[in-house]
């Protein structure tokens, strides 16, 4: 088990490059094949975590809890499975860790018993002050058995000298900060929170008299939910007898929903403020035409994340759209191990170039973003080898220059390319003959949002500002697992 958790691991972060998302959550209320229900919902939600998974029920007596490592459709696929996890009530969460290591502790959803009831914890998002709470918390006593930040949240509420579960919640989320998620089952009480915000996503959905969160409307889709609405920021959104409640204990704040949801980590059809991700990418993809058009052959999209952009971007210019790298689908499950000689391979274990479409001909080359220049640079040249004549870089988003604090695995500012070197230099240092981004005016208004009006929503865009909404109390970078690790290794001693 420990062999394959590695590979796992290893074969998620080398073949992706991308900053990616770190969970995905799920929970429904009051219906029968709740556990069933829950494990279709994460497998619509796969591409928010692959490195683990897990349900927690309950039956109206007890809690059930299955915790696996890898894929969705890997573990909750066997009846016998789910039955392990029987009730009308479930949450269910998938795991892409930024803060935690690679361990089935750190798998959630997370259970504790209160004075008021057990509650269980689905957890999306990041806590900016996560290490000051929690060396306060060891400090008083507490007993850490995960180096997961979302285990603050469950001490808090279970230490919360208030007697009902819903005061609980409120004591511990006026403790914590940062861009979070929340789905929470308290017995037959099912909760979704967003933070005040709403940096990281949650939406509302109908199925029967059932009521059902999801970090993503696809993840309703998949069970045949309705879609009711998001939750707003702030919001404690409740279902308790089948009725939907509402608390926003929060002072008011203006949404600051996270740029990143539209750019690349929701699924292409779910749907975000009323439009679908598909139909926000294909028209960053238009305003990047505009912006910077070139004598070219034929676009072609770095597949599957640059493929919306890449069709506004030539059906704007009515240019040919042609796929001029072809995808293995089939990398993530690959049986080989992952050792270094495998792994120099590179980019070629997952994109091949399509000869036929590219030889001879100028490209240009449409991706979604760019952060460590690593995997692009590999790009450009797989198509120069090719027979491309020239390869023109165009990115339907601006610069990535600073990095994330609120549940998003990006790298370290001296890691990311934009942050250190001009478009100028990147452009050299990836090899192709021009390169261009989105501005972010651009951005905004394929968006359908002008930047400098007050009236519509300002999105959290700290990747390409550095305004962050939420200010780090601690100090976050490479060592903060390290420091929650030792905190955790403190508190069992």
């Amino acid at each position: 088990m420990k062999k394959n958790t590695k590979m796992q691991k290893t074969r998620f972060k080398s073949f992706n490059p991308k900053i990616k998302e770190e969970c995905g959550v799920f929970g429904v209320s009051n219906i029968i094949d709740a556990s069933a229900l829950t494990a279709l919902g994460l497998h619509a939600l796969q591409h928010r975590g692959q490195e683990g998974c897990g349900i927690v029920s309950f039956d109206g007596k007890k809690y059930y809890a299955e915790k696996r490592f890898g894929l969705v459709g890997d573990n909750f696929n066997k009846e016998k499975v789910l039955k392990n996890i029987p009730g009308s009530f479930a949450i269910g969460h998938n795991r892409y860790s930024t803060t935690g290591g690679t361990t089935l502790r750190n798998v959630q959803p997370f259970f504790a018993d209160t004075n008021a009831g057990g509650i269980g914890i689905s957890h999306n998002g990041n806590l900016t002050n996560a290490i000051t709470l929690r060396k306060k918390l060891v400090e008083d006593g507490a007993i850490f058995h995960t180096t997961s930040d979302t285990e603050t949240i469950v001490q808090l509420i279970a230490r919360s000298k208030r007697i009902k579960i819903l005061d609980k919640i409120i004591d511990a989320l006026f403790q914590i900060q940062g861009g979070y998620a929340l789905v929470m089952l308290a017995q037959d009480i099912l909760v979704g929170v967003r933070d005040p915000y709403g940096i990281r996503p949650l939406v509302i959905g109908k199925i029967k008299n059932s009521y059902v969160f999801a970090s993503e409307t696809c993840a309703l889709d998949i069970i045949g939910a309705k879609f009711v609405r998001e939750v707003e920021n702030g919001e404690i959104a409740y279902v308790e007898n089948d009725e939907l409640k509402s608390i926003k204990p929060f002072p008011l704040k203006k949404i600051r929903p996270c740029v990143f949801e539209y750019i690349y980590f929701s699924r292409p059809d779910s749907i975000l403020n009323g439009k679908s991700a598909y139909e926000y990418r294909k028209n960053f993809g238009k305003e990047l035409a505009k912006e910077s058009d070139v004598d070219a052959d034929v676009i072609v999209p770095v597949p599957d994340s640059g493929n919306a952009a890449a069709i506004g971007y030539s059906q704007h210019l009515g240019k040919n759209f042609e796929l001029g790298l072809i995808r293995n689908h089939y990398v993530g499950r690959t049986f080989i191990e992952p050792t270094q000689k495998i792994r120099s391979l590179g980019v070629k274990l997952k994109l091949n170039a399509n000869k036929s479409s590219i030889k001879n001909k100028k490209i240009v080359l449409i991706d979604d973003s760019l952060v460590r220049g690593t995997t692009c640079y590999k790009i450009v040249k797989m198509l120069y080898d090719a027979g491309a004549k020239e390869v023109h870089v165009r990115i339907a988003c601006p610069e990535i220059k600073y990095p994330d604090f609120y549940g998003v695995d990006t790298p370290t500012k001296k890691e990311l390319l934009a942050a250190n070197k001009s478009v100028e230099e990147i452009c050299k240092y990836i090899g192709a003959k021009s390169l261009k981004f989105l501005s972010i005016d651009g951005l905004y208004k394929a968006m359908g949002f002008d930047k400098r009006n007050e009236t519509y929503p300002q999105l959290t865009d700290h990747y390409f500002t550095g305004d962050y909404p939420v200010k780090p109390i601690d100090e976050l970078g490479d060592n903060k697992i390290t420091q929650l690790s030792l905190l955790s290794s403190a508190s069992n001693n």
